[in-house]
């Protein structure tokens, strides 16, 4: 029978001990989670075969403000590494060419393609088009009251490459929260500046 001081203090015995079972599960599942955790950090490099290393390296450069950097030497087929934004570019010399897209001037949103997120979408636009870049240009989400422009071209090779304002978008999370990592500055590997740029970055 449950006393007095019990019934004062709002004590139930099986109450108790539903508590303690669900904060136990509770510990059980995070240390399940903690051990389960994937060391992973962020993106680091998407790769891209091609027919032309120079002239694939000359689009990402010019259209995309990619910065060529050193590769290593122990790699004895041509390529070349690029870098900005926090993600790596890396041009592979393609030893066979039916290993590229075969459709290079069809832009289907719906095809394979990284995208880059922009602040100035009318200015990538006019960029584009002083270029004279194919791309299609769309908004979608306006009936949500979150809308999201657009941009699809491709690179020399016919890769997919996206330009949107994604960041009208409310990122929300279909499980806890606690699995998304943002790695804020992390990711970004360590750079050597030249004498140049270290006067620069002093300034």
């Amino acid at each position: 029978m449950q006393s007095q001081e019990e019934r004062k203090h709002g004590y139930v015995k099986g109450e108790v001990t539903n508590q303690e079972e669900r904060e136990q599960k509770h510990e059980k599942s995070t240390t399940d989670e903690q051990q389960n955790e994937i060391p992973l950090m962020a993106l680091n490099h998407v790769s891209r075969l091609c027919k032309n290393v120079k002239e694939s390296e000359d689009f990402y450069t010019k259209v995309l403000g990619f910065v060529l950097i050193e590769r290593p030497q122990a790699f004895d087929f041509n390529g070349a590494w690029l870098f900005n934004y926090g993600v790596g570019i890396h041009l592979v010399q393609a030893k066979e060419e039916d290993r590229l897209p075969n459709n290079t001037d069809t832009l289907d949103p719906m095809d394979n393609h990284i995208s880059f997120q922009s602040e100035d979408m009318e200015g990538m636009v006019e960029r584009l088009k002083q270029l004279n870049i194919k791309y299609l240009k769309r908004t979608v989400g306006e009936e949500e009251g979150a809308a999201i422009d657009q941009l699809f071209f491709k690179d020399p090779d016919g890769h997919m490459i996206e330009i949107c304002n994604c960041e009208n978008v409310k990122l929300v999370p279909q499980r806890s929260i606690g699995r998304i990592k943002l790695p804020f500055n992390r990711h970004i590997p360590p750079v050597e500046l030249g004498k140049d740029d270290a006067n620069a970055a002093k300034a």
